[in-house]
């Protein structure tokens, strides 16, 4: 089978690799995304043959196409691993390729680190992950663009299955994160993983302990940016390796059922909530607040005979797990982190407005704490609505409307989002000639709660007034009378 390679820096490459007596193979996600009809920027280029002593044979590949390309092209050269990598500019688009010399791996059991010596392109092809990634098409001239598919990569793409070239045991014991990997192409690719290769997987779900959180991170991300992340969740679930990667999220599943109640099972719930976030959101932390949104209820989860399982206060239980989940993740504590936690902690929010009389006050609240992440709450909350009642549900999403509504009329009046209270801190102390104290407190917040709840508008003078009020009754007297602070 021939492809068609009409990328111009292919015929270079191989022109090259003439020259200086290689062979050179374009290899795995190009390959097989040429295939599957996606596009691919970041390509992967296997060189076979020798070095000339001072270089890999990938990296003195990559500085002669480079040269070719541009005398003064900047090759970015890693002489420990033997690759080198250069940026390609064609029809406005920015590539990335990558060039490595066709190598042998060995492991030793306590990493994955290999010990890597040269090899053949079967030796290559024999150290790669899975079938679909194994396929390397030739860019030499004589057989340029010939197919070499010793697996069968290009049957399990038209069947849509994931399996590893050679015994999946081996595979994945060497390289655990391989595990991570099928269940992200799997959740990418909507792929089922071959029965034997995932039953590789549940036997060797420990050995991620030697896998590094930063590389699980990076694969839980590309798991969550998936059109639908829950089929790589589930499939994390049903191996054992979220109980290994991420215990609290496991512990979401189940059902407990006492005097004939039963609770839903909120992981299953937290799946179909994250795949709804998904279809409005490409927003990588808006999805991990959906998928954390409930992570707190396994911790508030009781039982009454009369109101049946309740999970009371479990929006603030799980805002505060979330961070020490992101460490254990090595996830950024930054201001994502604080996005989450701020989504975790306001979800029941709107939902409860929406199940009562949407009043000015309680939306001004609202608009008040979210603040820009208003909008990215209310997706999230329009997702968390899972009832298989549809008129429970057309009752949500028509209250919903009227809450989005409220809060752009609230807003255009009030000017609440992110709003600072017209009085500070220092105009109080000021005002009455007092130093850092309670009641500078005490009075902020009741100026902050008389705005919110519509009692004076968000502007300077009434603002003003009510400070000179709420300090009479603290006890506190003016050290000036005019009103030139207003």
């Amino acid at each position: 089978m021939d492809v068609i390679l009409d990328l111009p820096l292919y015929k270079i490459i191989g022109d090259t690799a003439e020259r200086m007596g290689f062979r050179a193979y374009v290899v795995g996600g190009v390959v097989r995304d040429y295939f599957l009809g996606r596009h691919c920027t970041d390509i992967d280029v296997v060189a076979v043959g020798r070095g000339d002593g001072d270089h890999s044979v990938g990296i003195a590949l990559a500085t002669a196409v480079a040269h070719e390309i541009d005398p003064d092209k900047h090759v970015n050269v890693f002489r420990n691993f033997g690759t080198a990598s250069f940026v390609y500019h064609h029809d406005g688009e920015q590539m990335q390729i990558e060039f490595v010399g066709a190598r042998k791996e060995s492991y030793s059991r306590g990493s994955r680190k290999p010990f890597v010596e040269d090899g053949t392109l079967e030796d290559d092809q024999n150290r790669r992950d899975f079938t679909i990634n194994d396929m390397a098409v030739s860019l030499n001239n004589d057989t340029f663009g010939q197919l070499v598919d010793p697996f069968g990569g290009i049957r399990d793409l038209d069947k849509g299955i994931l399996r590893t070239p050679l015994d999946p045991d081996i595979t994945f014991s060497d390289d655990p994160l391989r595990m991570m990997r099928a269940v992200r192409f799997a959740s990418q690719l909507n792929f089922h993983i071959e029965p034997a290769t995932f039953d590789a997987i549940v036997r060797n779900v420990n050995r991620m302990e030697i896998v590094s959180r930063e590389r699980i991170a990076v694969e839980l991300n590309k798991i969550m940016l998936s059109p639908r992340p829950s089929v790589g969740l589930k499939l994390m679930m049903d191996s054992g390796l979220m109980q290994v990667i991420m215990p609290d999220f496991a512990r979401l599943k189940g059902v407990e059922s006492m005097s004939g109640k039963a609770h839903k099972d909120n992981f299953f719930h937290t799946l179909q909530v994250l795949d709804n976030v998904a279809s409005k959101s490409d927003n990588l932390w808006l999805r991990w607040a959906a998928a954390l949104h409930d992570i707190g209820k396994p911790g508030t989860k009781r039982f009454d005979e009369h109101q049946g399982w309740t999970f009371h206060g479990h929006e603030v239980r799980g805002s505060n797990m979330v961070k020490r989940i992101f460490k254990s993740l090595r996830l950024p504590l930054d201001a994502n982190l604080r996005y989450v936690q701020k989504l975790v902690l306001l979800h029941m929010r709107p939902i409860v407005l929406s199940e009562d009389i949407v009043t000015d006050s309680a939306v001004r609240r609202l608009l008040f704490e979210a603040g820009d992440d208003i909008d990215d709450l209310m997706i999230l909350c329009e997702a968390d609505i899972t009832s298989k009642n549809e008129e429970k549900v057309r009752k949500y999403m028509k209250n919903f409307s009227i809450v989005r509504q409220k809060l752009v009329e609230i807003e255009e009046k009030d000017r609440i989002r992110n709003f600072q209270p017209p009085i500070s801190g220092m105009d109080i102390m000021k005002t009455f000639g007092i130093e850092p104290c309670h009641e500078i407190g005490v009075i902020k917040d009741a100026i902050k709660d008389a705005i919110l709840d519509g009692k004076i508008p968000n502007e300077r003078e009434p603002a003003y007034r009510m400070m000179l009020e709420q300090g009479a009754l603290l006890g506190l007297k003016p050290i000036a009378s005019d009103t030139a602070h207003i």
